[in-house]
C-alpha cells in the first residue's frame, strides 16, 4: 500500500469522490463529518487534500468562487488495488 492511503481520512476523501465525483472542498468535509459524526479540523482537512493533490492522487480545479477536488486516474488506482486488498482479506474467512 502506499503511504498516502495509510491515512484513513485520505482514504475516505477518495472513496468519496470515487463515488460522487468532483467537490468543492466545503462539500466533501461535510460528507466525511456527516459519515463519521464528528466535526473535522478544517486545517488537518485540508492538509490531507493537499496531501493527495501533492502526491497526484487528487486534482484541485478552479471551479467558481470554491475549488473543486477530483479523483485522478492514478488515485482511482491506487484506490481500486486498495479495495482488492481489502476484498481479498475478508473473503479468505
Amino acid at each position: 500500500m502506499t503511504k498516502w492511503l495509510q491515512s484513513g481520512r485520505r482514504r475516505d476523501c477518495c472513496y468519496i469522490l470515487a463515488d460522487e465525483g468532483p467537490l468543492h472542498g466545503q462539500a466533501l468535509k461535510s460528507r466525511l463529518e456527516s459519515h463519521y459524526d464528528e466535526r473535522i479540523d478544517p486545517k488537518s482537512f485540508y492538509g490531507a487534500l493537499d496531501a493527495l493533490v501533492e502526491t497526484g492522487h487528487l486534482e484541485l480545479r478552479e471551479s467558481g468562487i470554491h475549488d473543486e477536488y477530483a479523483l485522478t486516474d492514478a488515485g482511482r488506482e491506487v484506490l481500486e488495488t486498495h479495495v482488492a486488498w481489502v476484498r481479498e482479506r475478508v473473503d479468505e474467512e
